[in-house]
């Protein structure tokens, strides 16, 4: 199934703010619109790196720019679209943090 992104905008703004990690965004952003996923595994083969939360979270944990970035999304697989919303978008050291408090499973930024 092809994936649709919401709020790609939050991705957009967050890259303008900076500069150094785009086009590690700007790859990760144009996988996502050739990604064709049928299960939650299938995001792995896209993005080897990426984390499937557990807890029934329904989110996955992108590592972008050599994991200078992480980008946190819910995931929904629905009947003809995978739905990835954007739920937090920040640093590795930022991501630490969260995970220090185990935020990552909550965290709704965006």
């Amino acid at each position: 199934m092809r994936v649709h992104l919401i709020k790609k905008q939050t991705i957009q703004d967050y890259v303008d703010g900076h500069a150094p990690g785009k086009s590690s965004f700007e790859i990760w952003l144009t996988a996502i619109q050739y990604a064709d996923w049928d299960l939650p595994q299938d995001i792995r083969q896209t993005f080897g790196s990426a984390d499937l939360l557990g807890n029934g979270s329904d989110r996955v944990v992108f590592d972008i720019g050599g994991n200078h970035y992480r980008l946190i999304c819910k995931y929904h697989f629905g009947l003809i679209n995978v739905h990835l919303f954007v739920k937090w978008l920040g640093t590795h050291t930022e991501y630490d943090e969260l995970c220090d408090h185990r935020e990552q499973y909550t965290v709704n930024a965006y």
